[in-house]
């Protein structure tokens, strides 16, 4: 699935577009390395996702194409 797409079905970013948008300006790495809105996410992935001067890393658990409220939360893990 594209990095971008997997953003909003996860609901880390609310829209598409804006995590788009956040894929090009560089602002995702993925195990150190700069990576645009069409990556491929695999399970096991570290996301890193710099707001500002704010950075937080999620570990990609499952990649599923549809996901409601309930089992979006249960697609990767916050990593503190």
């Amino acid at each position: 699935m594209r990095l971008d797409k997997f953003l909003k079905v996860s609901r880390i970013i609310k829209r598409r577009t804006v995590a788009n948008e956040v894929c090009d300006a560089g602002h995702i790495s993925v195990g150190g390395r700069v990576v645009k809105a069409s990556y491929d996410v695999k399970e096991g992935d570290i996301l890193e996702i710099r707001f500002g001067e704010k950075t937080t890393k999620y570990k990609v658990l499952a990649v599923t194409e549809y996901a409601t409220k309930q089992s979006a939360a249960d697609m990767y893990e916050e990593i503190k």
